[in-house]
């Protein structure tokens, strides 16, 4: 499967986001990831459709929205009116799941469904069929720059190697604690899309960008 990174503006430097989300481009990143919080299901709060419709006309990119918020059907058809490629919905987070997924696809967006650290990965086999993504959070959504949790990657062996069972080739996300330092074990335990914030914004951003991709290229 083609590997795909997906810089989190979470931690990008909001008075330059515009110049960085092209950086990012620039040096191969296919994804910009937008974490949506509301206070509710995460303590934090971060952004919202304006940030996104605004993004929307500046990059080629694919929209990666992860929506962390309570009932999260509530807000799909606005999100992807403002530009959103791809809308990630907790498990944990929806009384209905399987509706709001099929909500997400009446709007013409792919759909992705995420699961918190102490979720077992079991809770995701009803609806391997039902959406494009699986994001596994490899820390407790909420805050950036927190360590990876080491447990994660057996909990992505078990998810790939369930879809690769049913014969299902779809993109596992992998969300938290991602840099150049250990993003070859989360590849290597079957992940293809990586998230990460710190690992890309702190510092040299294209560098950083592209660091990440020759890593990615070397795992496809």
């Amino acid at each position: 499967m083609k590997n795909i990174l997906a810089p989190s503006i979470l931690s990008a430097d909001f008075r330059t986001l515009g110049e960085q989300i092209k950086m990012t481009e620039k040096a191969g990143a296919q994804y910009v990831h937008f974490d949506v919080m509301d206070g509710i299901f995460v303590p934090s709060i971060s952004f919202g459709m304006p940030v996104l419709s605004s993004i929307k006309g500046l990059t080629g990119q694919t929209l990666d929205v992860h929506l962390m918020v309570t009932e999260p059907a509530r807000y799909v058809a606005e999100f992807a009116k403002c530009g959103a490629d791809i809308i990630t919905v907790h498990l944990e987070a929806c009384k209905d799941l399987k509706k709001t997924l099929e909500e997400i696809h009446r709007c013409g967006v792919r759909a992705g469904i995420s699961i918190r650290p102490g979720t077992p990965v079991k809770s995701l086999m009803p609806y391997l069929e039902d959406a494009e993504m699986f994001l596994i959070m490899s820390v407790e959504p909420g805050f950036g720059g927190q360590e990876f949790i080491p447990e994660s990657l057996e909990r992505i062996r078990t998810l790939r190697a369930a879809l690769e069972k049913d014969g299902m080739e779809k993109d596992i996300e992998v969300d938290g604690g991602i840099y150049h330092s250990n993003v070859a074990e989360v590849l290597k335990a079957g992940a293809n899309v990586i998230v990460s914030g710190s690992g890309v914004y702190k510092g040299d951003v294209f560098r950083n960008t592209a660091e990440f991709m020759e890593i990615l290229k070397d795992y496809e």
